[in-house]
């Protein structure tokens, strides 16, 4: 069994916990969960990890959650990690049921953050996480950026929307305040924008925190818990921050550094960054025939792939790859909401936002921007066929490539 030495586990460059994303694995209940845990993860830990502690990007379903439970289900699990030197430290709770084998698409926001249902959810997640989570290294669980835009018809609706988010959110700051006050660890909701939810980009998510969450969230505070305005504005940026998805940054064509500098003036934090790649497609650059017969690969029926182009009046999005292979309108640059394997930059006449990883990466060698990094290509079962491999060494691939570049 490897030495418990968390603080010295799977650091990269002496500062960031590194993992993949578990989603990446079918796991509508918990015996499909840990039967996939038992089968890829002993196999990727000897690869990446062979001699230290190996962190882990937790994937639970409600389903899977609630039967995972907090009592011997839980401590065998936990007697389960530590005898495979393996922790947690990161969660996706941002879809909810199923995420494989069957159409998710935009269903993989329900229950939104209006919904009671994915309050118990999360909290549930972060008192299994506490249970999980090592002293002396802080955790975080991704979440969904409050809803999906086309389910609220009118700007009235979507305020609402946030509204209902932004009170139930900050129900989850309290708990966060309440866990760290009693155990002493420190964890933290990491909001994920991406196209088409409530929240889409970095100015949305600042407009977010100024108009919805602390003036939501200050009063409630104060009046639970007895904080001054300092203490509850504090107590919301500590407990509720960002998740940086870099796959969905790119597609709101949003330079990194720029987008971090944002988030630290308006003393947002970022809890997380997942490392993801988007689909690039460049049109002046190659055959538009073979462009066009390339993307059609990527048109699967599980997952919603948005596309984005550059305007000059902003960033537009269509709502799914159907919607543009129908017409076939000329274009210089689209970008797909498709996770490819990030050691991709480009494949049968597409190419890939891996330049933005790159980006990400030379702007966290000299600042230090959060500590936990995790890589989330949940695409591996419908991929092309052209670009699937045997899925431990897969994973193992996308991490050593990380490694390189950190």
């Amino acid at each position: 069994m490897a030495k418990k030495n968390y603080l010295a586990s799977m650091l990269i460059s002496d500062y960031y916990h590194l993992t993949y994303c578990t989603n990446i694995h079918p796991g509508e209940n918990w015996k499909i969960t840990f039967d996939n845990l038992e089968k890829y993860v002993p196999l990727i830990k000897k690869e990446v990890a062979p001699n230290e502690n190996f962190g882990l990007g937790l994937r639970l379903s409600n389903k899977a959650s609630e039967e995972l439970g907090f009592e011997k289900s839980l401590e065998s699990f936990k007697n389960w990690l530590d005898d495979q030197g393996v922790y947690v430290y990161t969660m996706n709770g941002f879809p909810y049921g199923n995420f494989h084998g069957e159409r998710v698409k935009d269903m993989v926001h329900a229950p939104d953050w209006t919904q009671i249902e994915r309050v118990n959810y999360t909290k549930r997640l972060f008192k299994q996480l506490a249970y999980l989570l090592p002293k002396g290294i802080s955790g975080g669980i991704s979440t969904s950026p409050i809803s999906y835009k086309y389910w609220h018809k009118t700007d009235a609706l979507k305020k609402k929307a946030l509204v209902e988010g932004a009170k139930n959110m900050v129900q989850i700051a309290t708990q966060l305040f309440q866990i760290e006050k009693e155990t002493g660890k420190y964890m933290h909701l990491d909001i994920e924008p991406e196209p088409d939810g409530l929240l889409e980009n970095s100015d949305e998510v600042v407009d977010f925190f100024h108009n919805y969450l602390l003036p939501i969230g200050c009063p409630q505070l104060k009046s639970e818990l007895g904080f001054s305005q300092i203490e509850a504005e504090n107590c919301i940026k500590k407990y509720l921050t960002v998740c940086y998805d870099v796959c969905h940054f790119s597609l709101a064509y949003e330079e990194p550094e720029e987008t971090f500098h944002k988030f630290e003036s308006n003393g947002i934090k970022v809890g997380k960054i997942q490392v993801s790649s988007a689909l690039k497609i460049l049109f002046n650059d190659g055959d538009t025939d073979l462009i066009w017969k390339s993307l059609k690969q990527f048109d699967e029926p599980t997952y919603l792939h948005q596309i984005t182009e550059k305007t000059e009046t902003g960033v537009k999005t269509y709502s799914d790859l159907p919607e543009l292979l129908k017409e076939k309108k000329s274009f210089s640059e689209l970008r797909a909401h498709f996770h490819v394997p990030i050691f991709l930059e480009k494949f049968d006449g597409l190419s890939s936002t891996q330049d933005q990883i790159l980006k990400v990466v030379k702007f966290l060698k000299n600042n230090k921007v959060c500590d936990h990094l995790e890589i989330e290509t949940y695409t591996w079962e419908v991929l092309p066929i052209n670009l699937k491999k045997e899925l431990a060494s897969s994973i193992v691939r996308e991490m050593e490539w990380l490694k390189a570049k950190l």
